[in-house]
């Protein structure tokens, strides 16, 4: 199966569950594990390859000029991951279809669920870092959404906010040390970034880049200092915990590091940064576990101590630092996954988790006691579970780093770590599952149906399977290790085995597992040391750090951002002189190379013209009406400037528009005074004055200077108008640079004109439903209003020339990729036609024979334009490119077809759809203020009698 499908299947498969909610719980979970076991089995096609020692590639190019290509690499490691994410992913599908209550809904829950998987699949298999940052995101998005899944708890909430947060923030300046990377090497490929490890670790922008990155990895990963959100996630549902700390989301940041092993460990930086904050956060994880009371709490600072070990094990930089690291990832996935289901069972059949709470369920829950109590075992690093091999090789490589030129540093640490997580993982198995029976459970335990405990079950029968016969995951660890590796001839000689005889990390080993037992019997006193000791709490520092984050935001945007465009138009200008004359004063100005044309009459009289017009609108702008004609009058002067330089598109474009805007500011107009009132003192307008007339003074100069000469390199117009042609088959060179050689820029403004005509419908729709309502009906004209609302004669003519004009649009769309014209003015020019029945007939009348709503044209434009830019995809293409060839169709001549012309097609039905949504959104203000509208043009209505009309009383009465 393609890797394509591989990624795609969860996402196209999240549409599903939605749409199966109503067929009940089921449905749900079976179309989710259909999915995801699709994905699973898509995956193993490509194994063979896989252990022939191949990398499976896949790739489109998208963005080429921006590195930004769709490329997909499937080797030891992604493979590794992909399925740990897809085969424990059905293991927690299952489980949460008998754990989830009747009342969560569980098409929302599973949608959540598959988004998450397929950024978690994409992140492994991406062969390009800007792919890996966008799927990267998307998890902290899904994951933020399935942690606060349970809406209603203030603490779902709460955990969802801080994770978005931590891990949003670690993103960003991953997005920054990834694009350093990029850039050092040349390419955004990580296939080609892993080959040049000697180029990136000579860079001066190796350690800038490291940090970054490093720092990404550590938020994602909960590693210390950033350790603290994790346990605040444990308020999303148990499925969720598991799936976010046995193969997903905490592992993201463990496979990043691993991924970039090759290229960024080796060096006295990475083993500083790395190895230290994963002992840190390894011993501290586990010591706030052993204090834990909640079942949850507990394991997951567990998760936060076993993600340090990992951390610490690739911060060695050495093969076998890394081959132990592979092999607690598995071991880490399997017995972490059983041991939060085994809590969910706990939790669901005692309705609690309190440890205290606890004991004697051996009793009452034997399955679960069992399933638990191996997982544990194995956590502890107890021998013939998989959890004592990757142990043991841990504390091997802890013996032989030095770190501080400490040789002992580091195996007393690992070793201190080793002891608490025995003692959690002990205290874990006593008090929750030894002891007598209670009388006093909240609720009256018992084992579940296989649908809860099958699950950990399976992946228990991993842990007792590796820990008895490691040969067996032997071949498996050493090809994802030789993936990290870089190199298969780097990967160490050991072998998974059970007994390596009397070595220190055995003994170091036996003073863990003893002291934890130790330890388990001193808790009390240690429980009250513990809690008389004043210690930091993470989560008290980061919400005084984001409560301290706002109010300084808030002080500073306050007094800047306060509604006052004025100040914001002042404040811009200012900045924009005073960085221009920077400029100016330190550059270099060469002589002038041109001179000043002459001005004629006509040249004069259209500059004196325009400079009046906007003179009037400054000193007159009070008058609203005065000021609307003004600035028709400069916008026509514009237009005729065009013309005057040779630019018809643009004069084309700039008079539609005019007449387009001009038309709804007079809708606007006509909710409004019609004078503006004073707002602003004689200081304020003083000052706004000089700093327009110094904005002014700027501009004229660096015109002035500008046109007088020669630009220093060629101009981008040269290459648009050598390839206009030749490249996207029109002569029209403005036409072609919108639907072509500029098209993304074209497509992004569509959808930016469609969102604001939606917007404006929005806030007059409220605008209709709100307290304004009451307003406009009782709103009085404050001049008398004509008699003959929809004269005649106007009615007539706009009917007459509605065919003229939409013939005039569509012929200006036909010859626009070679003539002045296209689809931006075409749609236009169609509004206009359309405007025009709006003005005569009133809105009643136009909108009785309106068959399409404005806002289907408008995602009809947008989506024929992306759709066409999406077929360039299907012959190899990036978006966006387009085609042409002539054709002949008897007995027509020859004539072109273009791509572009789809694509212009869509920029016209999203700017008729965008600018007659507007229109309709002010027509249906003004037709709620005035009920006289009638849907009868000509103010003729055919089913009243004529004599009602030449009878005043009858008409009156």
């Amino acid at each position: 199966m393609s890797l394509f499908l591989v990624v795609a299947l969860p996402f196209l498969g999240a549409l599903l569950p939605g749409l199966m909610n109503s067929a009940g719980r089921q449905a749900c979970a079976g179309v989710t594990f259909t999915v995801t076991l699709a994905a699973l089995i898509g995956l193993l096609t490509n194994l063979p390859a896989v252990l022939a020692g191949e990398v499976v590639t896949t790739g489109v190019n998208w963005l080429p000029m921006l590195g930004l290509n769709v490329n997909l690499m499937l080797d030891g490691l992604g493979f590794f991951f992909a399925s740990l994410i897809l085969g424990i992913g059905l293991l927690i599908i299952a489980y949460a279809r008998y754990y989830l209550a009747r009342e969560d809904n569980m098409g929302e829950f599973f949608t959540y669920l598959l988004l998450f998987q397929g950024a978690m699949v994409g992140i492994v298999l991406s062969d390009n870092i800007l792919l890996l940052l966008v799927f990267w995101e998307l998890t902290s998005l899904s994951s933020f959404l399935l942690i606060g899944y349970w809406k209603h708890l203030p603490e779902g909430r709460q955990g969802a906010r801080m994770a978005l947060t931590v891990t949003g923030m670690g993103g960003l300046a991953m997005i920054g040390g990834m694009l350093i990377l990029g850039q050092i090497v040349g390419s955004y490929d990580l296939s080609v970034i892993l080959q040049n490890r000697e180029l990136i670790q000579s860079s001066p922008l190796y350690l800038p880049a490291l940090l970054l990155i490093l720092l990404g990895c550590f938020t994602k990963s909960a590693q210390f200092p950033f350790h603290f959100w994790l346990p605040h996630a444990m308020a999303a549902p148990t499925p969720v915990s598991a799936y976010l700390h046995s193969a997903t989301m905490v592992k993201a940041g463990i496979f990043l590091m691993a991924r970039m092993w090759p290229v960024l460990a080796g060096t006295p930086e990475w083993f500083l940064i790395v190895t230290t904050a994963g002992l840190i956060t390894m011993v501290l994880g586990a010591v706030i576990a052993l204090f834990k009371h909640d079942l949850k709490a507990l394991l997951a600072f567990s998760t936060v101590s076993h993600l340090g070990l990992i951390t610490m094990l690739l911060g060695t930089g050495t093969a076998f630092g890394a081959m132990a690291a592979v092999f607690h990832i598995l071991n880490h996935a399997t017995f972490k996954a059983a041991l939060f289901m085994s809590a969910g069972i706990i939790d669901h059949e005692t309705h609690t988790r309190d440890i205290r709470r606890l004991g004697g369920l051996r009793h009452l829950m034997p399955v679960t006691f069992v399933i638990a109590t191996l997982a544990a075992l194995s956590m502890a690093g107890i021998p013939l579970l998989n959890g004592f091999l990757s142990k043991e090789m841990m504390l091997e490589e802890a013996t032989h780093t030095a770190l501080f030129n400490t040789p002992w540093l580091v195996p007393a640490l690992a070793t201190v770590g080793s002891l608490f997580s025995a003692a959690y993982c002990f205290r874990l198995i006593g008090h929750t599952f030894l002891g007598p029976k209670r009388d006093n459970y909240p609720s009256a335990p018992h084992d579940p149906g296989p649908g809860l405990w099958l699950p950990p079950a399976i992946l228990v029968v991993l842990v007792v399977a590796i820990g008895v016969a490691p040969f067996l995951a032997e071949p498996l660890v050493k090809l994802v290790t030789s993936a990290v590796l870089g190199d298969a001839a780097a990967l160490p000689k050991a072998h998974l085995k059970i007994w390596h005889g009397l070595t220190p990390p055995l003994y170091m080993s036996v003073v863990a597992v003893l002291g934890g037992l130790i330890l388990l019997m001193l808790y009390r006193p240690a429980l009250r040391l513990w809690d008389a000791a004043p210690r930091p709490e993470a989560k008290t520092i980061f919400d005084a750090t984001i409560a301290s984050a706002v109010s300084l935001a808030r002080g500073i945007i306050h007094p800047l951002h306060n509604g006052a465009f004025s100040r914001y138009a002042a404040l811009m200008v200012v900045t924009v002189i005073a960085a221009g004359y920077h400029a100016w004063s330190t550059g270099t100005l060469g002589a002038a190379t041109r001179t000043v044309q002459p001005a004629g009459a006509v040249e004069v009289a259209g500059w004196v013209m325009l400079v009046a017009a906007t003179g009037g609108l400054v000193f007159l702008h009070r008058n609203r009406l005065l000021a609307l004609i003004l600035i028709g009058i400069v916008g026509l002067m514009v237009s005729v400037g065009f013309v005057f330089f040779s630019a018809p598109d643009l004069a084309m474009t700039q008079i539609t528009v005019e007449v387009v805007s001009i038309i709804l500011l007079l809708l606007a107009l006509n909710f409004l005074p019609n004078r503006t009132p004073v707002e602003s003192t004689v200081l304020r307008r003083t000052r706004d004055a000089l700093v327009a007339i110094a904005g002014g003074l700027a501009t004229l100069a660096m015109s002035y200077h500008f046109l007088l000469r020669e630009a220093v390199t060629s101009p981008i117009s040269e290459y648009h108008l050598a390839n206009s042609y030749k490249g996207g088959g029109g002569t029209n060179v403005v036409n072609v640079i919108l639907v072509d050689f500029r098209g993304f820029d074209t497509f992004g403004e569509i959808i930016v004109l469609g969102i604001a005509a939606l917007l404006i419908y929005a806030l007059t729709e409220t605008l209709l439903d709100g307290p304004v309502r009451a307003r406009l009906l009782n709103r009085t004209p404050d001049q008398p209003r004509a008699g003959d609302m929809h004269p005649t004669m106007m009615v007539v003519l706009t009917r007459v020339m509605m065919p003229v004009v939409l013939m005039v649009g569509f012929y200006i769309f036909w010859r626009g990729h070679n003539e002045p014209g296209g689809g931006f003015i075409a749609g236009l020019v169609v509004s206009i036609a359309v405007v025009m029945q709006y003005m005569a007939s009133g809105f009643s009348w136009t909108s009785a024979r309106l068959r399409y709503p404005y806002h289907g044209v408008i995602g009809a434009g947008v989506l024929t334009a992306g759709l066409t830019g999406i077929g360039s995809w299907f012959v190899g293409k990036p978006f966006l490119t387009s085609d042409f060839t002539y054709v002949r169709i008897p007995p027509f001549e020859k004539f072109e077809l273009a791509t572009a012309a789809l694509f212009d097609l869509g920029v016209f039905l999203a700017v008729v759809g965008a600018v007659m949504l507007s229109l309709e959104s002010f027509s249906r203000l003004a037709r709620r203020a005035d009920a006289q509208d009638s849907e009868h043009p000509m103010d003729i209505d055919p089913s009243r009698d004529p004599a009602d009309v030449t009878n005043p009383a009858k008409e009156g009465a």
